[in-house]
């Protein structure tokens, strides 16, 4: 048959067992365990209310630990979410050139992710042009420019988007209006014309 466990007022302090000093009940604590002892029809000062109180105050301690131990793990958090996300805009912006289209380096990252070798616009003049120039430059501009339906060309502030500052990397000027982005369109198509003739000569 197992022992029940000793009265606590029967057991050596834990703390002087353990070589530690005795801890102190608050004044505030007194007052609590003593209004607790009156309601419980006990005589004060007893080690039953008292120990009552000093274990609130160690569960209180506790909550406030962990409390201040969660609001530390978010502050951790929102650090490092902060400091990715800025990282990300940093490599993103050196990976777009700011005047249109993708830089050295945005290419490469391009070629990373998605497997794809682009290569920069083409932006000699026309005469000077190869014929897979030709086909180059007029598949991008009537894919970019000659679409139904053109995606934004300037932003809420008259600036030009990004679609639009794309014409910069292959030497066209930036279109502003449908009527710039078509022109960017036909020309496209005259280059595609003049590539298909070439190739048929050969």
């Amino acid at each position: 048959m197992a022992r029940s466990p000793r009265a606590p007022w029967k057991r050596q302090n834990p703390r002087k067992r353990a070589g530690k000093a005795s801890k102190h009940l608050s004044p505030a604590q007194k007052s609590a365990a003593k209004a607790r002892a009156r309601r419980a029809g006990r005589r004060y000062p007893n080690l039953v209310d008292n120990m009552r109180m000093a274990a609130k105050k160690t569960s209180k301690a506790k909550k406030s630990a962990t409390k201040k131990s969660a609001k530390t793990t978010r502050k951790r958090k929102t650090a490092k979410k902060t400091a990715k996300t800025s990282r990300k805009r940093s490599a993103s912006a050196k990976e777009k050139d700011p005047r249109g289209g993708l830089t050295a380096a945005g290419r490469k990252a391009f070629a990373r992710k998605q497997g794809a070798h682009l290569r920069p616009g083409v932006t000699r003049k026309e005469s000077e042009m190869t014929p897979q120039e030709m086909r180059r430059k007029g598949s991008w501009a009537v894919r970019f420019y000659g679409r139904a339906k053109l995606p934004p060309l300037v932003d809420a502030k008259g600036r030009p988007t990004r679609h639009a500052l794309s014409a910069h990397a292959w030497g066209e000027p930036v279109p502003k209006t449908v009527a710039a982005a078509r022109r960017i369109a036909a020309k496209g198509e005259r280059l595609l014309a003049r590539y298909r003739r070439a190739k048929a000569k050969n």
